[in-house]
């Protein structure tokens, strides 16, 4: 069984690696002997992380990424390829979800920095790496989602918006890869103890409310969210393209 979910000298590039989930994810894949790409728009946090990797003895690169200029977003990927000479994993996981007073009072470029982080860039490095996946034998993309995708409220109406049509995007580009050796897949989250979370779950008048609905009445660890990354990313799961896998503590609908 254990071989099943092997990821050992696989390459896998995690965006927004260096901290909350993509930091639990980086240390996972490191322990099972992945060669880890830290990518992140603050260089600084990235590098730290990688360093970190490399004293435990694993094999890592830090990478400075934005994810929402696309026109930067083939160099990135074009390094990672010169330094490893593949990508066997993508874990689109750099995210931000901030809280507009109303959709009224939305601005134009509030909505474009959503958009741009959680849906533009998954859209272009998922074609940008799936191709280059496809010349290399194949690979595996994880988009990483949301309950809000499906569950949305009005604090989170564009970010909602934005990880629903990474769920689409899931679909049908798995759809269109498949042939090519490429499985993509999304992990679709609920309440972690990250960062950014934060300023939620340690607000007493705010924590409630996110616990309500959730079945184990408690926020979930970065950790938690490790064995579903690698089953999509390893052998495991050789027969899954095109699923949504929720862990959010069992919210209701």
């Amino acid at each position: 069984m254990a071989d099943q979910f092997d990821v050992t000298d696989k390459v896998v590039m995690i965006t927004g690696g260096s901290r909350g989930l993509g930091k639990a994810m980086s240390h996972a894949f490191a322990a099972g002997g992945a060669k880890v790409v830290v990518a992140s728009r603050k260089i600084a946090e990235c590098e730290r992380l990688a360093s970190e990797l490399i004293e435990l003895g694993s094999d890592a690169m830090a990478i400075a990424c934005h994810v929402g200029h696309w026109d930067d977003l083939e160099a990135v990927v074009d390094r990672v390829i010169e330094k490893y000479g593949r990508i066997d994993v993508l874990v689109n996981n750099a995210g931000m979800s901030p809280v507009a007073p109303s959709l009224l009072e939305t601005s134009e470029a509030l909505f474009d920095k959503i958009i741009d982080v959680n849906l533009k860039g998954p859209t272009r490095l998922t074609a940008l790496v799936a191709t280059k996946m496809s010349e290399t034998g194949g690979g595996s993309i994880i988009n990483i989602s949301s309950v809000a995708s499906y569950r949305p409220s009005p604090l989170t109406t564009v970010y909602s918006a934005a990880k629903a049509g990474l769920n689409a995007l899931t679909a049908a580009s798995a759809q269109e890869y498949a042939s090519m050796g490429v499985r993509i897949n999304c992990v679709v989250c609920g309440t972690f103890d990250t960062d950014a979370a934060s300023g939620m779950i340690n607000n007493p008048e705010i924590l409630p409310h996110i616990l309500d609905p959730v079945a184990l009445k408690r926020i979930g660890d970065p950790e938690e969210i490790v064995g579903a990354v690698v089953y999509f990313a390893s052998a495991a799961s050789s027969y899954t393209t095109g699923a949504c896998l929720t862990i959010d503590g069992g919210v209701r609908p």
